[in-house]
C-alpha cells in the first residue's frame, strides 16, 4: 500500500522558528507551502514556509531585506524573478550559470547566500517518473525564462536528441542558446514563434495558463497524433492547453510532476531531514494538505 505524507495539524510559530520564502509575482498560484509545511511539522522541524509577493521593481529590496533577516534561511524563486535571482546571490552553481536562472538560494555558514536551480533536474525526474524519458527525443520547449532556462538544461543533460526553444525575447533566447551550446553544442535550435515540427514532446515553459483567458502557448491541434504534451503550470492543475490537447488525444504531463521532482533536491540542499520516503508525490501532499 503506498503511504502518503498528511498534514499533522497546525505547527506553533515561536520565537525560535526558522523561516523560508517563496516570492513571485503573483504568488497566489504557488503550491511548496502546502508541500512543504505539513512535512516540516511531520519531522518535527521549527520552521515554516510562506510565500511573499514582491514585484519586479521591489525584488531587490525585499531579497537584501530577507538576506538581512538572522532568522531566514531560504529562499524559494518562482516567476518572474527567478533570472534577477541569480544576480542576488553571493556564490552561484554550476547550472545556475549555464542556465542564468536560480529557483532557490540558502544561508550558507559564513552568511553568504548560494543559489541553485532545480526546476530542470525536477521536471526531467518528473518526466521519468510518469513514463515520458525524454532521452534520443526530439522536444519543442516555449519559453526560455528561468524555468525554461532550466528545463533547456537538463533536457539536453538528459539526452534529448534535438531541442527547439522559443522565446520572442530573441535577446534573451540567443544568450541562452549560447550558453547551451557551450556545454552541448549543435543541439539547439530557436525561433521566436513555437517550432513543434517532428517533436514528440512539447513543453509551456510560460506562465500562459495561469488565467483563464490567456491564450495557448502553442497549438495542440497542430502537432502529430499521439505526442506528450508537459505543462510547468501547478495551479490550475489541468490548464487549458492540458485540457484541449486531451480532447485531441495526446499524453498530458501537469506541472505538480515538476515539484514531485524536486523534493529530495529541495531536502539534499537545505538539509532538511529525515528523507523524504521514496514513495511520497508531491502531488498527494498537495492535494492533503489544507486550503
Amino acid at each position: 500500500m503506498t503511504e502518503t505524507v498528511a498534514p499533522q495539524g497546525n505547527h506553533p510559530i515561536s520565537g525560535s522558528t526558522r523561516l523560508y520564502v517563496v516570492l513571485g509575482d503573483p504568488v497566489t498560484q504557488v503550491q511548496s507551502p502546502a508541500l512543504l509545511n505539513p512535512l516540516f511539522a511531520r519531522w518535527g522541524m521549527d520552521a515554516v514556509l510562506v510565500p511573499v509577493h514582491a514585484e519586479p521593481e521591489r525584488l531587490e529590496r525585499v531579497v537584501r531585506g530577507l538576506q538581512d533577516a538572522g532568522n531566514v534561511d531560504g529562499i524559494f524563486v518562482t516567476v518572474p524573478h527567478k533570472p534577477a535571482a541569480a544576480g542576488l546571490a553571493d556564490r552561484r552553481s554550476p547550472m545556475v550559470e549555464v542556465t542564468g536562472s536560480a529557483n532557490a538560494l540558502r544561508r550558507e555558514a559564513d552568511g553568504r547566500w548560494y543559489a541553485e536551480n532545480f526546476d530542470g533536474l525536477g521536471f526531467v525526474a518528473g518526466l521519468v517518473a510518469a513514463g515520458h524519458d525524454p532521452n534520443r527525443e526530439r522536444v519543442a520547449l516555449v519559453g526560455a525564462g528561468g524555468a525554461g532556462s532550466a528545463i533547456a538544461a537538463a533536457l539536453l543533460a538528459a539526452g534529448v536528441e534535438r531541442l527547439a526553444v522559443c522565446d520572442p525575447d530573441t535577446a534573451k533566447l540567443e544568450a541562452l542558446r549560447t550558453r547551451l551550446d557551450a556545454h552541448w553544442p549543435g543541439r539547439t535550435r530557436t525561433s521566436a514563434a513555437p517550432d513543434t515540427e517532428g517533436a514528440g514532446l512539447v513543453v509551456n515553459a510560460t506562465p500562459l495558463g495561469l488565467a483563464p483567458g490567456d491564450p495557448l502557448p502553442f497549438r495542440p491541434d497542430r502537432l502529430a497524433p499521439g505526442r506528450v504534451v508537459a505543462d510547468i503550470i501547478m495551479h490550475p492543475r489541468e490548464t487549458r492547453l492540458l485540457r484541449e490537447a486531451a480532447e485531441l488525444g495526446h499524453h498530458v504531463h501537469c506541472g505538480i510532476h515538476m515539484l514531485d521532482g524536486q523534493v529530495d533536491a529541495y531536502r539534499a540542499f537545505f538539509g532538511f531531514a529525515p528523507p523524504v520516503r521514496a514513495t511520497t508525490r508531491a502531488g498527494d501532499v498537495v492535494r492533503r494538505a489544507p486550503a
